[in-house]
């Protein structure tokens, strides 16, 4: 038996297929992953999320504290409820963890990582919370040799429900009365608020927009059925992922890990080197990969041969060079076989996927591959 969210019963009750996901046992779907991936795109649709952990960071070091952890630059969120997607590296580089940050004060932030690397990131941070710098920082304003002001709480007393689509604010909105849900209608993108006991952030994982809505664990069942009387779809992992490759977003474990630099992960955006004494956790070394010349990059495939494209096969360059896919499925919404893959970094145009000893044409396209329902691919 593996770990449960506050929702397991409510989805056993509604017949979910439940599976084991980073050692929790999480629905994959509730009759139809291809009618739920639908919903997100035409309509609405909810996930249970509370597998991902919250984690609230306080004390007087807090921002010089986050802006030593992560690769992006928590200094860039001045505004309350501002979010920030950055990774966490270790000090050779490689991906600790992608995660949000949001910013509630100087001295007041909150974290969402991801399940299956939960253990090890809180692990993390209190350890680098012990460690004491080595000297004076101007960037970080952080005496040397004494441990860093900041408390680090995993919110285990709270659920989580992301609910996405483009009718989701709107049917999200009636959980909360009046004034309060005018307010969350009017939150910007990437942004959150305190809504009573609810933590409305306009953020989300499948290329729609939504909300991601944090509530005590003792009321997540309630919030599930008031959703789902809303006309609110209940949706699983499986289409999850399919929505999120779509709208070409990593995945932890496969696209990226602590073997892999953001750099080779088509995450460059969320590395901040500027301003340049900003000593952050990995800085070093990305800045070698980067002097030394990236060898490979992540890229968007577009299947021309009949199959489906799934993780590890092997993609070949026309000069023979090779790389992989890291994730790859079946399009719902575009009909078509996509995925990501890690490829040397020359590679464009056509190339070849390795599929049961047979090698398929793919083309090289940009991602995302849909944005708000629609087909971002060439015409």
């Amino acid at each position: 038996m593996g770990l449960r969210t506050p929702l397991f019963d409510t989805h056993v009750a509604a017949g979910a297929r439940m599976v084991d996901f980073g050692g929790w046992d999480m629905p994959l779907h509730y009759g139809s992953q291809l009618e739920e991936h639908h919903a997100v795109r035409r309509d609405a649709g909810m996930f249970d999320v509370s597998h991902m952990c919250v984690v609230d960071l306080q004390g007087a070091d807090t921002r010089p504290f986050l802006r030593r952890l992560l690769a992006n630059d928590v200094a860039k969120l001045t505004a309350a409820g501002k979010a920030l997607y950055s990774c966490m590296l270790n000090e050779s580089g490689g991906v600790i963890d992608d995660l949000i940050v949001y910013y509630l004060s100087p001295t007041d932030y909150r974290m969402v990582v991801n399940a299956g690397t939960r253990d090890k990131d809180i692990a993390w941070l209190r350890r680098q919370a012990a460690a004491v710098s080595q000297g004076p920082d101007s960037a970080l304003t952080h005496p040397p040799g004494i441990p860093w002001d900041v408390s680090i709480t995993p919110r285990t007393d709270l659920a989580m429900i992301a609910v996405q689509g483009p009718s989701a604010r709107e049917k999200a909105s009636k959980l909360l009365a009046g004034e309060q849900a005018s307010a969350a209608l009017a939150l910007k993108p990437f942004s959150a608020g305190q809504f009573g006991d609810f933590f409305v952030a306009r953020t989300g994982y499948t290329g729609e927009d939504g909300f991601e809505i944090v509530v005590p664990a003792a009321r997540a069942a309630e919030i599930w059925r008031r959703l789902a009387a809303s006309g609110v779809a209940p949706c699983g992992l499986g289409a999850r992922d399919t929505l999120r490759l779509e709208a070409g977003m990593n995945l932890y474990g496969n696209d990226m890990d602590e073997n892999v630099s953001p750099l080779v992960s088509g995450l460059s955006w969320t590395v901040a080197f500027e301003p340049a004494d900003r000593d952050f956790i990995g800085r070093s070394a990305l800045q070698k990969q980067t002097d030394a010349g990236l060898r490979q990059k992540l890229v968007g495939l577009l299947l021309e041969d009949r199959g489906v494209l799934r993780s590890h096969q092997p993609v070949v360059l026309p000069d023979g060079s090779r790389g992989e896919i890291t994730s790859g499925t079946f399009s719902p919404t575009l009909q078509r076989s996509i995925a990501l893959a890690r490829v040397p970094a020359a590679a464009s145009g056509q190339l070849k996927v390795e599929i049961r000893n047979q090698l398929l044409s793919a083309q090289v396209v940009k991602y995302p591959f849909v944005r708000n329902g629609k087909s971002c691919l060439p015409q």
